[in-house]
């Protein structure tokens, strides 16, 4: 059965990556594919690489396709990342891989719950206080970040549910029609795992398929 995993590549890395992709697994048929490339390997092997911005005209340049890739993913464009989970938040704006402000956190409140009622009722609403309030800081965080470095792009992380919560907050109105770039998979929002985003986010991706 095939198996299939992701990883994220700089754009300097990508022509040594296809190399190594290459020398391991035979010649390499490269063809443009919904935004991207596709590349088949002689011995069965895929990968889908896709730019981690869309060109918005400033096409990458080059002589063949990889080029052209490589370019586009090496442009210095501006992201501002917020990657949000129940235990904590971590926002930043990133810029060529490097993070230019960050600001990472939690935040819990004491449960509001009216006298009565059972403890599994008192805890649910105790999670939802700490949800909204963890939200609400995190959702002021990035606007403070935001504005002081006012991103082109915007990319989610963690929680899906709640960075749409926090898309929506007020404070936030001025960057949440901004164009969403592919959301991250990431379980713990601390300043490390903010600076591998800021690195992920600007990078090519591919999905590799093994036979």
């Amino acid at each position: 059965m095939p198996a299939t995993r992701n990883t994220f590549v700089s754009a300097q890395r990508l022509p040594g990556w296809l190399d190594r992709l290459a020398a391991g697994a035979g010649a390499l048929d490269i063809t443009p594919e919904h935004g991207g490339l596709h590349v088949s390997a002689a011995n069965g092997t895929e990968a889908d690489l896709l730019a981690p911005w869309p060109d918005d005209g400033r096409p990458g340049r080059g002589g063949d396709d990889v080029e052209r890739l490589v370019s586009l993913a090496g442009q210095s464009r501006t992201l501002g990342i917020v990657l949000l989970r129940r235990g904590g938040y971590a926002a930043g704006v990133a810029r060529e891989g490097q993070l230019l402000a960050s600001k990472t956190g939690n935040r819990y409140v004491q449960s509001r719950t009216a006298a009565g009622g059972g403890s599994q009722q008192r805890f649910a609403r105790r999670r939802a206080n700490q949800a909204d309030a963890l939200v609400e800081t995190a959702a002021e965080q990035a606007a403070r970040i935001f504005t002081e470095h006012p991103p082109e792009y915007l990319v989610f992380g963690g929680d899906r549910q709640l960075t749409e919560v926090l898309a929506r907050q007020k404070i936030f109105a001025r960057w949440s029609n901004l164009t969403r770039l592919r959301p991250l998979d990431v379980q713990d929002p601390k300043l490390a795992v903010l600076a591998q985003a800021a690195k992920d986010a600007c990078s090519v991706f591919i999905r590799i398929t093994v036979p």
